[in-house]
């Protein structure tokens, strides 16, 4: 009974964080609910207020992400053999572009199958201006973002394509080139930089230096011992802040749940378009995720999906993939057994481009939105939907509701107007975590696999 009992103990002490964090994701979710109550409407600066320390845990979770990738990549791919780590990348993204394409087509065969938007009054909601691009466009500012012409820039901003809207009119201008305002091809082209971190950039800069100093060997240890020493002190430093996370779940979560208008949009159509994305992704996470791990690991994931439960719940309630990074990389280490070399090489790299939550949502936003305006879609026109989904999440931040801009260029792919993206407004807030945490349990999935189809490289490199 003593030994039961201390184990009891110890798997209550080891999970403490992991429960304390799932009571904070429902009480947030009370808290917002019974502030809604008060007959008066709650103002922009009173929500602030309630989600003010929320913010500051989300903040200090996005400070760390910085010093935690870049020299975490570089330590570990310079302490690599570069036979090695071409080995370990063909694998991670192999098995990153496979989930996601898995993804997309899971979601097409749900969202046509079940049909959340074959009713509709035919109501839609307009929103004000949005950035007007071409798919192309959008593909070349990712491979532009890979090669970023300043380093120090790539910290704070990211580029991204402009077209110049030429007015109501169409014409010719002084250089002789024809404008037309339902053409984005003719549109004038410019760019701007965001203030955004471009993280794609950085991870390209990274592994790039990390390949350099693997190949100095002996000349490039001190700067590779260098990084792995900061790269140790940052995860001491991500431990302290993670013991945060309930609190700042809490903050979160009740602030959002304050902030929607009307509770009864979640009814009818949107509510099958919610319960339709919420399967794929629950599907995709615990069906489709772990038959891969055991068909090549020949284990049973149930176990490693207990252990990623903290990294779920904190994804769930950051809705960042990217923030909840250092949660990710502690746990597979720590619970999983995943090599630090393997774990901090693979999954900045997924964190970065492996989306399967918001390739699968996308899919089904775009063919849900199609059906709401009885727009029947061509086997070509479902295609391109699951091509461009596929490029959009790959592109798509590791921040909140990223995906909601990567959206509009999945609309513009099959003509559907940018402003029709409000119509799933309303629940994207909800489905947003839920993706996020799909998205890092496939990030985690994808680190353990390429760990177990490595082990003998990693031994033959000790």
């Amino acid at each position: 009974m003593a030994t039961a009992g201390s184990k009891i103990k110890s798997c209550l002490r080891g999970s403490a964080l992991t429960i304390a964090t799932i009571i904070g994701v429902f009480s947030g979710v009370f808290l917002g609910l019974a502030l809604r109550q008060r007959e008066t409407r709650w103002t922009e600066r009173e929500i602030m207020y309630i989600t003010y320390p929320g913010e500051l845990f989300l903040r200090m979770l996005k400070a760390l992400i910085l010093p935690l990738i870049v020299p975490s990549l570089i330590a570990a791919v310079g302490s690599l053999d570069m036979r090695f780590s071409g080995k370990v990348g063909a694998r991670a993204v192999g098995y990153y572009m496979t989930t996601t394409v898995l993804a997309v087509i899971l979601g097409i065969i749900l969202v046509t199958c079940i049909h959340p938007g074959g009713q509709t009054s035919g109501e839609t909601v307009r929103v004000g201006e949005s950035r007007n691009v071409t798919a192309a466009d959008t593909l070349m500012d990712l491979a532009r973002n890979f090669v970023p012409p300043n380093i120090v820039q790539a910290t704070v901003a990211h580029y991204r394509t402009i077209l110049k809207y030429p007015g109501d009119e169409a014409y010719t201008d002084e250089n002789g080139q024809f404008r037309d305002p339902k053409n984005f091809y003719t549109w004038k082209i410019t760019g701007q930089y965001k203030d955004e971190t471009n993280i794609l950039g950085l991870v390209f800069f990274s592994v790039f230096l990390g390949i350099t100093l693997a190949i100095m060997e002996e000349r490039g240890k001190p700067l590779i011992d260098f990084f792995t020493c900061l790269s140790q002190a940052m995860m001491t430093i991500t431990t302290w802040v993670i013991y945060l996370a309930p609190g700042g779940v809490f903050f979160l979560i009740g602030g959002q749940v304050l902030e929607m208008e009307d509770m009864t949009e979640v009814a009818g159509q949107l509510g099958l378009y919610f319960c339709t994305v919420l399967g794929g992704l629950f599907f995709h996470g615990f069906v489709v995720l772990p038959a891969i791990y055991l068909l090549l690991t020949r284990e049973m994931p149930f176990k490693f999906i207990a252990n990623m439960t903290n990294a779920m719940t904190t994804a769930f309630g950051t809705a960042s993939s990217s923030a909840t990074l250092p949660v990710t990389i502690n746990l597979l280490e720590e619970k999983n057994g995943v090599d630090p070399r393997i774990c901090r090489f693979v999954l900045p790299i997924g964190a970065t481009i492996n989306m399967d939550g918001t390739a699968l949502y996308e899919a089904v936003a775009a063919i849900f939105i199609a059906q709401v305006r009885n727009m029947q879609l061509s086997l070509g026109q479902v295609i391109a939907i699951s091509i461009t989904a596929t490029a959009a999440s790959i592109g798509a931040a590791g921040i909140p509701q990223a995906g909601l801009v990567t959206m509009v260029m999945v609309l513009e792919t099959v003509g559907l107007p940018a402003e029709d993206v409000t119509l799933i407004l309303a629940v994207d807030w909800l489905l947003d975590r839920f993706r996020t945490a799909i998205n890092v349990l496939g990030d985690s999935f994808g680190a353990s696999l390429v760990y177990h189809l490595s082990k003998k490289e990693l031994e033959a490199f000790n």
